[in-house]
C-alpha cells in the first residue's frame, strides 16, 4: 500500500490575514457621513437656540440665554399646535390600522380581480404628499367644482367648505387615505402567515367569523399594529405639506401643528432663534413618544 503523504497547509494564509481590511474601515467613511448628516443641523440648532437672532435685524445678535425657550414655553400657540398634533396622530393612526386591519382581512379572501385590487388600493402610498394635498383640494373638497360638492349639492345638501368649514378633519382624512396603504401592506403580510391548520382548527370547533377575527386573527396581527402604530407616529409627528397646500394652518390655529409652528417662526417671523428653540423641544417630545413606542413593541415582540 502506498502511504498518502500528508501535505503542509498552504504558508499564505498569514499572509492573507495581514491583508484584510478592518471592518471599522470599511463602515467608518458612512458612519462618518450619517453623523455630520446628524450632528452638524442639530448642533447649529442648539447653538441659534441659546442665541438673539432675528432675521429682520440681523445686526441685533448676542446671547439670549434660555429666553428663547421661556418665550416658547409661555407662547399659547406652541400648547395649541401640540395639541392638534396629538389629535391628528391619534385620529390618522385608529383610522389607519383599523381600516387596514378590516381591509387586510378582505384582500386576504380570494375574489375575481383580487390581485388588480391589491395594486390598485396600495398605490395611493406611492403619491407625493403635496401632489395627494393639491388632488384633493382641488379636485375633490373644492366647494365649488369638487365631487364631493356635486355630490352634496345632487342630494340637496348643499356645497360644503371643508377647508373651512372642517379644516383638521380635512387634513385627517387626506392623511389617512395617504397612509391606508401602507398599513395595509404590513397587515396583509402579517395575516398571510397565519397558520391556516389553526384557523380550520377554529372552525371545527364552531367558532364564527367574529370569534375568528376577534380570538385568532386579531392576536396574531398585534405585533404588525405595533410595527405599523411605531413607523407611522414617528412620521405624522413631521406632518407639513398637506397643511402647507391646503389650509396654511388655518383658520387661525386650527391646523397647525408643531412642525407647521415651527415654520411659521421660522420663515413668516424670520426668528431663527425662537424656532431653533421650538425644533429642540420637537426633538425632545418626538424622542419621547419614540422611546415609548420602541419599548412596547420590544415588550409585545418578546411576549
Amino acid at each position: 500500500m502506498t502511504s498518502v503523504a500528508t501535505q503542509s497547509p498552504p504558508k499564505r494564509s498569514a499572509a492573507k490575514s495581514q491583508r484584510k481590511i478592518p471592518a471599522l474601515a470599511l463602515v467608518a467613511p458612512s458612519v462618518i457621513v450619517l453623523v455630520l448628516w446628524m450632528v452638524v443641523p442639530l448642533a447649529m440648532a442648539v447653538w441659534y437656540s441659546f442665541q438673539r437672532y432675528n432675521l429682520l435685524a440681523p445686526d441685533n445678535r448676542g446671547f439670549a440665554g434660555l429666553r428663547n425657550f421661556t418665550f416658547i414655553l409661555t407662547d399659547p400657540s406652541l400648547w395649541i399646535s401640540i395639541g392638534t398634533t396629538l389629535i391628528l396622530v391619534a385620529s390618522v393612526l385608529g383610522i389607519t390600522i383599523g381600516l387596514g386591519t378590516l381591509l387586510a382581512v378582505l384582500f386576504n379572501q380570494d375574489f375575481p380581480g383580487q390581485g388588480v385590487a391589491r395594486v390598485l388600493a396600495i398605490s395611493p402610498f406611492f403619491v407625493m404628499p403635496t401632489v395627494s394635498a393639491l388632488i384633493w383640494k382641488n379636485m375633490l373638497m373644492h366647494p365649488a367644482n369638487g365631487l364631493f360638492a356635486q355630490i352634496t349639492q345632487g342630494l340637496g345638501l348643499g356645497a360644503i367648505d371643508w377647508f373651512a368649514d372642517f379644516p383638521l378633519l380635512s387634513i385627517i382624512i387626506i392623511v389617512s387615505w395617504e397612509w391606508l396603504p401602507f398599513a395595509l401592506l404590513i397587515l396583509l403580510t402579517a395575516i398571510q402567515s397565519l397558520d391556516t391548520d389553526q384557523l380550520e382548527a377554529a372552525r371545527m370547533d364552531g367558532a364564527k367569523s367574529v370569534s375568528l377575527f376577534r380570538f385568532v386573527v386579531l392576536p396574531h396581527l398585534s405585533r404588525a399594529i405595533a410595527v405599523v402604530a411605531m413607523i407611522e407616529t414617528i412620521f405624522f409627528l413631521t406632518i407639513f405639506a398637506e397643511i402647507f397646500v391646503t389650509t396654511g394652518g388655518g383658520p387661525g390655529l386650527a391646523t397647525t401643528n408643531l412642525a407647521y409652528y415651527i415654520y411659521l417662526k421660522a420663515l413668516l417671523e424670520f426668528d431663527v432663534g425662537g424656532a431653533s428653540a421650538g425644533g429642540l423641544i420637537a426633538v425632545v417630545l418626538a424622542n419621547l413618544v419614540a422611546i415609548f413606542l420602541i419599548r412596547s413593541v420590544a415588550s409585545n415582540l418578546d411576549s
